[in-house]
C-alpha cells in the first residue's frame, strides 16, 4: 500500500509539472505586459522618467526577465530573482494580483472560504436526498412513484442552473418575499457568533436551495442506476433465496456493490467544492472562487487565474488518488497495492 502510495505521489508530481509548465507557458503567450503597463504608469506621472530604466526595473521586479524557462522556474521558487531571492510557489509566493495590488494568496483566501462553506452544505444536504431516493426508485423500478421521480429529474437535469435560478428568485423573493435576492448578508450589519452565522444562512438560503436542486436530478437517476445494476447480480439472488432479510438484502449486499460506480462521482462531487459555482456565485452576488475566476479572466488578471488553475489541476489529480484508494476500500476484489 505504501509503495504504491508514494508511486501515486511521484506519478502525480510528474504530471502537475508538465500541466503547469503547459499552462505557464500558455499564460505566457497571452499579450498582457504587466511591466510594460505599470513602466507608462510611471512616466504618466512623471515624464522625465526614462521608460526603458523603468521598463527593466519592472522586468525584474515581477521576475519577466530571462527565457521562458527561466521565468517558469522563477515563477516554481526554483530560480532567483535579480536581487537573488526566492519568490514562488515552493515559497507560498503565488504572485500579486495586478487589479487589486495584493497577494494572490489574500485575494483568493476569502473567496475560498466563502465557496467551501456554501458547496459544504449543498453537498450534504444533495447527497442526503439523492441516495436515499435512488434507492427507493431502484428498490420500486417501474411503479409510478418511481416514474414520477424519474420525470422530475429528467426536467431538473435537462434545465439550465441559470432558468433554475431565475425561476427561484422570482418565486421565493419575489412572490413570496422569503428569501434576499443576493449578497451574503445584511448590509451595514456587524453581527458576531451565533448571530452572524443565522444572518449568513438566511442569505444563502435561496443559493443553497438553487444548487441542491440542481444536483438533485443527475445524481439520482446515478444512484438508481448503480442499484439496479447491484440487485440483478446472482449475489444478490442467491442472498434472498437464502432468506435474508430485504433490508439486509438492499442495504449491505446490494448497496456495498452499487457503491464501485457511485464512489467516483460522489468524491469528485466533494473535490468541486473548491472550483465553486461561476454560475451560482455570480448570479446570486456571491464572493467565492468561482466568481474570483471570472472577474480575474475578465479583467486580464492572470496571476490570480494561473493560481487557480494550478489549484485545480493539483486537486483533480490528488482525486484521482482518493478515488483509487476507496476503490480499494469499498471492494476488497480490487486491489491497490500495484
Amino acid at each position: 500500500m505504501a509503495k504504491y502510495i508514494l508511486k501515486r505521489i511521484l506519478y502525480i508530481l510528474l504530471v502537475f509539472i508538465i500541466l503547469s509548465f503547459l499552462v505557464f507557458s500558455i499564460y505566457n503567450m497571452i499579450p498582457n505586459d504587466k511591466a510594460a503597463a505599470a513602466a507608462r504608469e510611471e512616466i504618466k506621472n512623471n515624464n522625465k522618467l526614462n521608460y526603458e530604466e523603468r521598463y527593466l526595473y519592472w522586468q525584474r521586479r515581477y521576475g519577466l526577465d530571462g527565457n521562458l524557462i527561466q521565468r517558469y522556474l522563477r515563477w516554481l521558487g526554483l530560480y532567483p530573482f535579480y536581487d537573488g531571492s526566492y519568490q514562488g510557489m515552493l515559497q507560498g509566493y503565488l504572485g500579486t494580483s495586478i487589479t487589486q495590488g495584493r497577494p494572490v494568496s489574500e485575494v483568493i483566501a476569502e473567496p475560498m472560504q466563502n465557496t467551501i462553506f456554501i458547496n459544504i452544505f449543498a453537498t450534504i444536504l444533495a447527497l442526503g436526498i439523492t441516495i436515499p431516493l435512488g434507492i427507493f426508485c431502484a428498490v420500486k423500478r417501474g411503479s409510478k412513484r418511481d416514474l414520477a421521480v424519474q420525470v422530475g429529474t429528467i426536467v431538473g437535469y435537462s434545465t439550465p442552473v441559470f432558468i433554475i435560478a431565475i425561476l427561484f428568485i422570482w418565486l421565493f423573493s419575489v412572490v413570496l418575499g422569503i428569501f434576499p435576492v443576493s449578497g451574503m448578508g445584511t448590509p451595514g450589519a456587524d453581527y458576531t457568533g451565533f448571530r452572524w452565522f443565522i444572518d449568513r444562512m438566511y442569505y444563502l438560503a435561496l443559493p443553497l436551495i438553487v444548487m441542491t436542486f440542481c444536483s438533485l436530478g443527475g445524481m439520482t437517476r446515478y444512484v438508481r442506476a448503480s442499484m439496479i445494476e447491484a440487485l440483478s447480480l446472482d449475489c444478490i439472488r442467491t442472498a434472498r433465496a437464502k432468506g435474508v432479510k430485504e433490508q439486509v438484502v438492499i442495504y449491505s449486499h446490494a448497496w456495498r456493490n452499487a457503491l464501485i460506480p457511485i464512489v467516483t462521482l460522489v468524491i469528485g462531487w466533494f473535490l468541486s467544492i473548491f472550483s465553486g459555482s461561476i454560475m451560482i456565485e455570480n448570479i446570486f452576488g456571491l464572493n467565492g472562487v468561482g466568481k474570483v475566476y471570472y472577474d480575474a479572466l475578465n479583467n486580464n488578471d492572470n496571476e490570480v487565474v494561473l493560481a487557480l488553475q494550478m489549484f485545480y489541476i493539483f486537486i483533480a489529480l490528488a482525486g484521482n488518488l482518493v478515488i483509487d484508494l476507496a476503490y480499494g476500500f469499498i471492494d476488497p476484489r480490487i486491489r491497490i497495492s500495484k
